[in-house]
């Protein structure tokens, strides 16, 4: 049974509790993750399969075993070296793996700034709603007290505050007062 209905049901129904509302909230969220895993591109998938394997502690160990078998092959006497000291060969192999890794990470990184943003628009969308919808109940409730006769014309915060927020003032405000007064980074 969903909130809302659980809400509308009347008195005699189940009362929506806070953990009903925040297992929601959060089977919602898990949803909307799951659409965003199942549209990722096959690069995607493949970089995060290999930024998830490389930032382990098997690959790690994998590494540890192949640079000693490497090492102890190309140094034990008696032996063919197929890559001597300095170990050329085997600097070579490393590079370009620490190419392709980075390039790897660098793909899942981009994939997880885009998710990023898309959680920062919703954030930035929910939050514009509640502001809307908090100003209109200010501006409600004032009608109501006017109703009721309780006067509140004097109220400089409540007039500020049912007025509607406008973004764009806004972050011309925090652009004007980091102009004003930038902040101070500490040199390390």
């Amino acid at each position: 049974m969903s909130i809302l209905s659980r809400i509308h049901a009347g008195p005699g129904a189940t009362q929506a509790s806070a953990d009903d509302l925040t297992r929601d909230n959060v089977e919602s969220m898990r949803r909307v993750e799951e659409q965003a895993l199942a549209k990722r591109s096959r690069a995607d998938r493949i970089a995060a399969f290999v930024a998830s394997f490389c930032g382990s502690m098997p690959f790690v160990w994998l590494h540890v075993l192949l640079f000693f078998v490497w090492l102890a092959l190309n140094s034990w006497p008696g032996i063919h070296h197929f890559d001597p000291y300095p170990f050329t060969f085997l600097t070579l192999v490393v590079s370009l793996e620490a190419i392709f890794l980075s390039a790897f990470i660098l793909i899942s990184q981009n994939y997880e700034l885009r998710i990023s943003d898309r959680r920062n628009q919703l954030d930035l969308q929910i939050n514009l709603l509640t502001e809307q919808e908090n100003t209109k109940m200010l501006q409600l409730l004032e009608q109501i007290a006017a109703k009721v006769g309780v006067d509140v014309s004097g109220d400089a915060e409540l007039r500020f505050l049912k007025q509607v927020t406008h973004p764009e003032k806004l972050i011309a405000q925090i652009e004007h007062a980091q102009q004003e007064r930038p902040l101070k980074t500490s040199s390390v």
